[in-house]
């Protein structure tokens, strides 16, 4: 080997580390912050409006769901009336019970309300309330099927099949798959009680400490449009998951089964998201970072730092990988003292 050559390999692997250690830790934008109220879901509209939800998992939540304005502010959406409800009142279809997560799709916006207030159990069929964004009035509310869903369901995390006219859903309480029919308006659980929606552990251990003493199931899902794959991760686990949306749109449970595909060992984490590059964004919640699994099976960091404390969430827009931070391992008790955000960090 050649000195000169020897001295180009050495130089140009200086300058990847380098570009490695600067790309995770590149600064990330606040876009929100709020005292005292945990969020947990985040979705980013094509025209740049930005929802947010806060699970109602104490009594004390102001809003349901949020708009966040153009000048750092937010408002209750669609309406204050929408986020009156609280423990104890009247269940209905025009307020929201207990919001796990917003989806902005196509011009609208798709709230999952778990209907499982206070995790004590489901008061009502968890469902869906779909949101005209042209004029934000609501269009349609999509019910689950009864024995899509149990008593003790947390229906967690979605995501919009348009090429099979399905929605995919998490339960991270009683792990299993919901498919719905947009067509039918019906659904199946799917995967009950599979090993790939069940989760490895009861616990993951952050900052030298403990956190959780129970499983939590199947939690975040993300839509693989190159490959027609759904892929999905139990938050106390290290294993991602696949299944081909072709089958599991109408596919028999064996078939289903069959075509379950083991992807990765990864970091445990709780949202995840696709690129338009096929590279797949969610958290590293024992080491407080953003990684991304690569189209070639490499993984990389985006981010490492505060901000990722708990990264819960993940939307993308006009080249920003907005995320949420829930700080699920610092909020027990009271949070009325902590402060929640919402950030954004440019992709690479």
């Amino acid at each position: 080997m050649k000195p000169g050559f020897l001295i180009t390999v050495i130089v140009l692997s200086a300058i990847l580390t380098m570009a490695k250690a600067q790309n995770a830790n590149q600064k990330t934008e606040r876009v929100l912050t709020i005292k005292g109220q945990q969020v947990t879901g985040v979705s980013v509209s094509s025209e740049g409006r930005i929802f947010a939800n806060f699970p109602r998992w104490r009594a004390n939540v102001d809003n349901a769901v949020i708009e966040v304005t153009a000048n750092g502010s937010y408002h209750p959406y669609p309406t204050k009336t929408w986020n009156r409800w609280s423990p104890g009142s009247e269940v209905s279809d025009s307020v929201f019970i207990a919001v796990q997560s917003v989806l902005a799709f196509e011009e609208k916006l798709y709230v999952l309300d778990t209907r499982n207030p206070l995790w004590k159990g489901v008061v009502d069929a968890p469902r869906i309330f779909v949101f005209n964004l042209k004029d934000n009035v609501l269009e349609d509310i999509l019910v689950l099927t009864e024995g899509s869903y149990e008593t003790q369901s947390y229906t967690n995390d979605l995501r919009i099949d348009k090429k099979h006219n399905c929605i995919y859903i998490t339960d991270s309480n009683r792990p299993a798959l919901i498919v719905y029919d947009l067509k039918r308006h019906q659904s199946r659980r799917v995967l009950a009680g599979h090993f790939s929606t069940t989760a490895e552990t009861d616990h993951l251990s952050i900052d030298g400490k403990k956190w959780g003493n129970k499983p939590s199931h199947a939690d975040g899902i993300a839509l693989n449009l190159k490959n027609g794959r759904l892929y999905y991760h139990a938050l106390t686990g290290y294993t991602l998951y696949s299944v081909a949306t072709e089958i599991l749109s109408k596919g028999t449970e064996a078939e289903i089964e069959r075509s379950v595909k083991k992807e990765k060992i990864t970091p445990a984490p709780d949202g995840m998201i696709f690129d338009g590059k096929g590279n797949l964004y969610m958290g590293d919640l024992e080491h407080h970072k953003i990684v991304y699994l690569k189209p070639s099976g490499d993984m990389g960091t985006l981010y490492r730092g505060e901000d990722a404390g708990w990264a819960d969430t993940f939307s993308i827009y006009n080249g920003y990988l907005y995320f949420t931070n829930s700080r699920i391992n610092e909020a027990k008790g009271d949070v009325s003292e902590l402060g929640f955000t919402i950030s954004k960090i440019k992709l690479p």
